[in-house]
């Protein structure tokens, strides 16, 4: 071992997190409908299968774009060759076009502020090598996606330090819980150098309102420091109230001449809004052209093929198809998450009212034998080995309330949630015909000993009365 670097050796990983641990087991024993019925269902991936059809839809009519051609000519030899890291003009364009649509064209995006990288993934490492020193800081609001502890830690070096959102407000950041966290990185020596959020939030589900965005343009201005937005789950808002940019608010309170423009960052990816995630396109936005130049260099070690930029500028820029897709989508995700609702309630379970993203934030507290995280666990692994449903822990979220799990609903068919929610709610009913039992057999057992007192009780009064006799 000692031939070995300490980045080998070490485990900040993540990888030994329940969150990864779900998904091992799946994998050992994932359901099939024909193969493997009795499985492990897979309800701890965000993935967004519903619209595949629409994408290949597409395909069919355009075979030129899927063969690499342009009227009607072969460029796979143009595609194949070398190419250098800025990426294809036109899939930028198509991209930024996208980016833009998909916020009501409320705002615009630059070709020249934006880096193609391998994935959101690999957009968020690239800004905390650009933007933080190891050791430094940046505040994440809780509870958030676990890959955060690898992505943006493991080979920066970088701390995460929490912002403590709780279910009281809906797990809304606040300005007193920005202060709390910005003091305890500052107890612990740490150098704060931004706040990074998803809007929409995953594992909330749920879009960021004006009050929040404005109360963190306002903290970074105060402190001087840069702030992130993840918007990966933009495009996957599919009820009110609508999905709000940072970009948007930037825009809106005329700060493009000042020097926050320059310190708020915006990423992005194709993974969840197109549901492309094997694709791995991502992007970095950003106003500072020093920031850009740099991450540019970076993603030499994570650049998007230039066979998927081809493909996805033709699809991209056909409006006519993005449209339809986004509309037809939003339609699709809000049914799918109303029956994941529905199923919830019919087994006794409730969740955070949300209005996008792949999941819903589910309230399990009622189920847990104590408000331990011991409990929850004890609780995660029932539901994975008994019931076969891989759903994410919130303390895997670092959710400081134990009982909170996030569930996935569209990387499945209907057929499979319906499945889902009959075992959930099975499981459900059999605790509390347990927890019943066991107060029946509590209450007996109560009545038994009061009755036993109450003989003990008249002997003892009974042997008294006898001896004054």
């Amino acid at each position: 071992m000692g031939l070995l670097s300490r980045k080998v050796t070490c485990n900040s990983h993540g990888q030994d997190s329940s969150y990864f641990l779900g998904w091992q087991e799946y994998e050992k024993n994932p359901y099939d409908e024909v193969k493997n019925p009795k499985g492990i269902i897979q309800m701890g991936l965000a993935e967004n299968q519903l619209s595949f059809d629409l994408l290949e839809s597409w395909l069919a009519k355009n075979p030129e774009a899927a063969s690499f051609k342009r009227d009607g000519q072969s460029i796979f030899k143009e595609l194949a060759l070398f190419q250098d890291y800025h990426g294809l003009p036109a899939f930028k364009k198509a991209l930024v076009d996208f980016m833009s649509e998909i916020r009501g064209n409320k705002v615009t995006f630059d070709t020249n502020n934006i880096v193609l990288t391998a994935g959101a993934t690999s957009a968020n490492e690239t800004l905390m090598f650009c933007l933080a020193e190891k050791g430094d800081a940046f505040l994440l609001p809780t509870p958030y996606y676990p890959g955060f502890d690898r992505d943006l830690k493991w080979r920066t070096g970088a701390e995460i330090v929490p912002i403590v959102c709780t279910s009281s407000n809906g797990f809304k950041i606040t300005e007193s819980a920005l202060e709390e966290a910005y003091q305890e990185a500052q107890r612990r020596n740490l150098r704060v150098k931004g706040v990074l959020v998803t809007n929409p939030s995953n594992p909330l589900g749920t879009t960021m309102t004006r009050t929040e965005l404005d109360l963190l343009v306002n903290f970074i201005s105060d402190k001087e420091i840069h702030l992130i937005s993840d918007e990966i789950y933009a495009g996957t808002v599919f009820s009110s109230p609508a999905f709000i940019s940072i970009m948007e608010v930037l825009k809106d309170r005329k700060l493009e001449s000042s020097q926050v423009w320059e310190r708020v960052h915006v990423v992005y990816s194709l993974s969840k809004d197109l549901g492309l995630p094997g694709f791995r396109v991502g992007a970095i936005y950003s106003n500072d052209p020093i920031v850009v130049a740099a991450a540019t260099k970076m993603s030499s070690f994570g650049l998007v093929s230039s066979q998927t930029q081809f493909l996805l500028s033709a699809m991209l820029s056909d409006k006519k198809f993005t449209k339809e897709y986004l509309s037809k989508n939003h339609k699709r995700l809000q049914k799918r998450q109303n029956k994941l609702v529905s199923g919830l309630e019919k087994a006794g379970i409730s969740c955070l009212e949300s209005n996008a993203g792949l999941f819903c934030w589910v309230d399990m507290r009622h189920l847990l034998s104590s408000n331990t995280f011991e409990a929850e666990m004890e609780l995660w692994k029932r539901i994975v080995y008994d019931v076969k449903l891989n759903i994410s822990p919130g303390s895997s979220c670092h959710c400081t309330e134990p009982g909170w799990f996030r569930v996935c609903f569209a990387n499945m068919s209907e057929d499979t949630l319906k499945l889902a929610m009959q075992r959930l709610k099975s499981f459900v009913s059999s605790i509390t015909i347990n927890n019943q039992s066991h107060q029946e057999l509590k209450n007996t057992r109560r009545k038994n000993r009061n009755k036993w007192v109450f003989r003990l009780s008249f002997q003892s009064f009974h042997d008294r009365e006898q001896e004054e006799r």
